[in-house]
């Protein structure tokens, strides 16, 4: 079995070079050599060429405020590019795996989304993901589309990394605490994706929309916290301490593009119908820093 993945150096990309080995012939792009999402033509004569049985995109426009002055580029990476590839799928028998974002809803509310839950996005960027599923369903593909939240990896920049350098260098933080969500490791998304394209191969009823997050949820004020407290207690010399890591409403620090304050999303479908275990999001961020630090 061949498998293709698109976007090969992202965060999620980096983690499935490692976890998609064990299940085939993996062919591993970035933009720069057959794979660039904004190439329609470029990206075709790629898919044609190398003729998988299994692609996997994991590139993704991610600048969600830059979508705003930018949203024609957007669309055509985050969804007239999955549209081309499910189409490609569709015409070879080739199954899709797409990776979407809890954007793609408007974040009312308190209780966790489900899969066939109103969406409502907010943003260009969360409009461009919800196109960019919509195509894929309509094409008739064989498909897995995973939506996720709060990614972060060891490897480039995260939430985490950028709380530890400004924690040694002020006295005090400000972190946005009415946003809450599940932080989610690279390395468990490509885990999880490994698993659930050997399952759905076996078995094809399972293709569909999984909502894909660690277990738990916090906001980004308490995972700032956690952070800290774990580094200083690891001898991390931080000037901050965890109770200066203040709690501010969105409303205290306008982006260009609105945010969901509800960023929960329910993984009862995924458990069930795959039977996997989902981790605590503290035992993920942990497992990071201790790398990290």
């Amino acid at each position: 079995m061949k498998i293709l993945l698109l976007g090969k150096n992202g965060q999620v990309g980096w983690e499935l070079q490692r976890a998609l080995a064990p299940l085939g012939e993996l062919v591993a792009l970035d933009r720069h050599d057959g794979g660039d999402l904004a190439d329609g033509a470029a990206l075709a004569a790629t898919v044609r060429a190398h003729a998988p049985q299994v692609i996997v995109n994991a590139a993704a426009y991610t600048a969600v405020d830059k979508a705003e002055s930018e949203p024609a580029l957007a669309e055509q990476i985050n969804a007239t590019a999955p549209a081309l590839l499910a189409g490609l799928a569709h015409a070879s028998g080739a199954l899709l795996l797409h990776y979407s974002s809890d954007y793609v809803f408007d974040g009312s509310g308190e209780a966790p989304r489900s899969e066939d839950a109103p969406t409502a996005p907010l943003s260009a960027y969360g409009r461009s993901k919800l196109a960019g599923e919509q195509a894929i369903r309509a094409s008739g593909c064989a498909h897995l589309i995973l939506r996720t939240s709060w990614v972060y990896a060891a490897r480039g920049g995260n939430f985490a990394k950028t709380m530890l350098r400004l924690a040694a260098e002020r006295e005090q933080l400000k972190v946005i605490a009415d946003q809450i969500g599940a932080p989610t490791g690279a390395d468990l998304l490509a885990d999880l994706s490994a698993h659930m394209i050997r399952a759905t191969l076996a078995e094809p009823a399972l293709g569909g929309v999984y909502h894909a997050v660690a277990a738990g949820e916090t906001s980004w004020h308490t995972y700032a916290r956690h952070v800290i407290e774990f580094a200083r207690a690891r001898g991390q010399a931080l000037r901050v301490a965890p109770d200066q890591v203040l709690a501010i409403p969105t409303s205290d620090y306008p982006t260009p593009a609105r945010r969901p304050l509800n960023s929960r999303l329910s993984t009862r479908k995924l458990t069930g119908a795959f039977g996997l275990f989902l981790p605590p999001w503290q035992q993920g961020v942990e497992r990071m820093l201790t790398e990290i630090l």
